[in-house]
């Protein structure tokens, strides 16, 4: 057994070097991933592993057993699970006749619970993600509130596109900064894709306050024509018709976060687009996103992404 130096102590002998630095490396204070803990308790060993921040992770892990009971309770982080060979006699309870094999996808939201009866061999590759993952999708992908939507819990579904994206990922190196950063890439690209096909609006939904569909539109649209200006809680405001009080308190419940939050986010996300895609210099790309300088620019893209922009954008383009 190793000796409590990785965050999830795993048996030497179920665990693949590559994998073992990998844990070393994750950050102490990163989230606690409890199906990652339920499958290191098992037979699983794990081939794989990567953080891959944003509060992402992704593991490989192969099992080989004749018949063994895997159960998860109310994880408190969302699961995206695909089948990467074998599986073919692993049933979930409450699901009879429904088998896994390569290529089929399970979505297990934070809140579920399930018991897995393995009978056989398989691979399969997890990602690991937060709910907070799926806030600005749901405004920006499928004008949505974030409080609105659900990830629904799926076992064994199909979905070439997504399957096609899982197996990117796995084909991607994990090692480095740079290889790391195309990885998260694909794992946004990923739950993106998974948001479109699993997210279902909440049973029973009877949403309290927070802005009127049309209003959070036009925020949404004025704050991404003027990423560029300063955006103060006054302006928007205004534009509301409401005091900065009431804004900043509807602003969370409709998007997720407060407007500052929002604001910073889409600044990066829009810094990301242009050093994807084009070659303005960083300075331009810096006023382009509404950042004071270059200096503050490259201390605010590195706190979110943990790479400095011209290293992203070289890592990216490679």
């Amino acid at each position: 057994m190793n000796t409590g130096i990785l965050p999830y102590p795993i048996p030497d002998e179920r665990l693949a070097p590559a994998a073992r630095a990998a844990l070393e490396a994750a950050p102490r204070d990163a989230m606690g991933h409890a199906v990652f803990r339920t499958m290191s308790g098992t037979d699983a060993r794990l081939e794989r592993f990567a953080w891959l921040g944003d509060g992402l992770a992704a593991a490989v892990w192969e099992r080989h057993t004749d018949e063994q009971l895997t159960a998860y309770s109310q994880p408190g982080h969302h699961t995206l699970s695909c089948y990467l060979g074998g599986g073919y006699r692993v049933e979930r309870h409450g699901a009879p006749g429904q088998f896994g094999a390569p290529g089929r996808l399970c979505s297990l939201p934070d809140w579920h619970e399930s018991g897995w009866m393995v009978r056989d061999s398989l691979r399969l590759m997890h990602i690991y993600f937060m709910p907070d993952q799926f806030t600005r999708r749901a405004v920006l992908e499928l004008d949505r509130e974030p409080r609105e939507l659900m990830l629904q819990d799926r076992t064994y579904f199909d979905n070439p596109a997504l399957a096609h994206l899982c197996q990117s990922l796995l084909d991607a190196p994990w090692l480095g900064t740079d290889q790391l950063l195309r990885a998260n890439e694909i794992t946004h690209e990923a739950l993106s894709q998974l948001l479109r096909d699993q997210a279902a609006l909440r049973p029973d939904l009877r949403l309290k306050g927070g802005l009127a569909p049309y209003l959070r539109r036009r925020l949404a649209d004025w704050i991404e024509a003027h990423l560029h200006e300063p955006v103060t809680l006054g302006r928007l405001a205004e534009l509301a018709c409401l005091s900065e009080f009431h804004l900043a308190r509807m602003f969370r419940m409709s998007f997720g976060m407060p407007p500052s939050a929002w604001i910073a986010a889409r600044r990066i996300d829009r810094a990301k687009g242009l050093l994807k895609t084009g070659a303005l210099p960083l300075q331009q790309v810096a006023d382009a996103c509404g950042y004071a300088d270059l200096s503050h620019f490259s201390h605010r893209f590195r706190a979110a992404t943990g790479v400095p922009p011209g290293q992203w954008r070289a890592a990216l383009r490679g």
